[in-house]
């Protein structure tokens, strides 16, 4: 076996046994996960991640395993900026919170299955192409661009998506659970119910992030090992953060930006890579890539916890009665 089948095999079992552990003992059906249940399945999955991340080290060499860990780092901001979309469409279909876990869980395991394909054809297209990195470079610049000016205003609306509006128009949908089902039957026929459509959404919308994180990590590394690991790692532990960050990610107020800066970072790297390569080394570029994504997101979150704080301060002054 090469290195890189030893490095898929290990990638394989490792993650089989975390599925199985999570579904069977971390998680149980119908049941309503707590803070401390969230903050012990996140540490889970991270803790997973970086014990892939040492594995690498030691199996690929420290730039794949940094590289590795800078597209997580990455994917795992982005899964941040996905919770709140998360959300909206909880709130908006009146899922009960007991329901969150198992929907959750098979919208993800759904979103793996299509980021699987949508990597495996980019790299593809890379691989024949090589301009279309270009591209990808230039849609990461505009959609930095428009990430960093998008006013808080722009809400999604569930119900007002293409995904809700196709699923209505083909399928019979019934305006409620069933109870925890996502098919019922009503005088013999099948009826589809707002659990299997919040499903379906998770899904596609995750997709819809991925056109923006999957050519930001091949704007790190063209390794498919460190493409297809780093994404599924980070897009496994999103449903444990769901939970754990689901109540404060409303007050990371400027995490929108400080990620539109690492994507402006990456296309812009992306599109000087020619010569960027003659100037800096390959070793150095990968640690360059990592501090601008640790930089960027830490103190975007840090920040908006001190604006947070310091509004806080100052709607308490404004409300004193003197």
């Amino acid at each position: 076996m090469t290195a890189d089948q030893v490095v898929y095999l290990v990638f394989g079992i490792v993650l089989t046994a975390a599925l199985i552990f999570d579904l069977g003992l971390i998680s149980k059906k119908n049941k309503t996960v707590t803070i401390k249940a969230a903050l012990q399945q996140t540490f889970f999955w991270v803790a997973l991640a970086l014990a892939f991340f040492i594995f690498l080290w030691f199996e690929q060499g420290q730039s794949t395993a940094l590289e590795y860990l800078s597209a997580y780092l990455m994917e795992w901001s982005l899964s941040i900026d996905n919770i709140f979309v998360f959300i909206l469409i909880f709130t908006s279909f009146a899922v009960k919170e007991k329901y969150y876990p198992r929907a959750l869980l098979i919208g993800i395991l759904m979103a793996i299955l299509f980021r699987i394909v949508f990597i495996t054809v980019g790299v593809a297209l890379v691989e024949r192409f090589t301009w279309i990195l270009y591209i990808f470079g230039a849609f990461l610049l505009y959609t930095g661009y428009k990430m960093f000016t998008a006013g808080k205003d722009e809400e999604f609306d569930p119900h007002d998506s293409k995904v809700y509006k196709f699923l209505k128009s083909f399928l019979p949908l019934v305006p409620n659970d069933g109870g925890g089902k996502y098919i019922i039957r009503q005088n013999g026929r099948p009826f589809y119910t707002t659990l299997f459509v919040v499903v379906i959404m998770l899904a596609s919308i995750d997709l819809v992030f991925a056109l923006d994180s999957i050519p930001a990590v091949m704007g790190i590394s063209r390794d498919k090992l460190v493409i297809y690991t780093s994404n599924i790692f980070a897009v496994l532990g999103l449903r444990s953060l769901f939970f754990l960050l689901r109540g404060a990610v409303s007050k990371f107020d400027y995490l929108q930006q400080g990620i539109a800066i690492v994507l402006v970072f990456i296309g812009l790297k992306m599109l000087g890579e020619h010569w960027i390569s003659q100037w800096v080394d390959k070793n150095v570029q990968v640690f360059i890539s990592l501090g601008v994504i640790l930089l960027c997101i830490s103190g975007s979150i840090f920040y908006s916890i001190f604006m947070d704080k310091k509004k806080g301060l100052k709607d308490a002054g404004s409300d004193t009665v003197y």
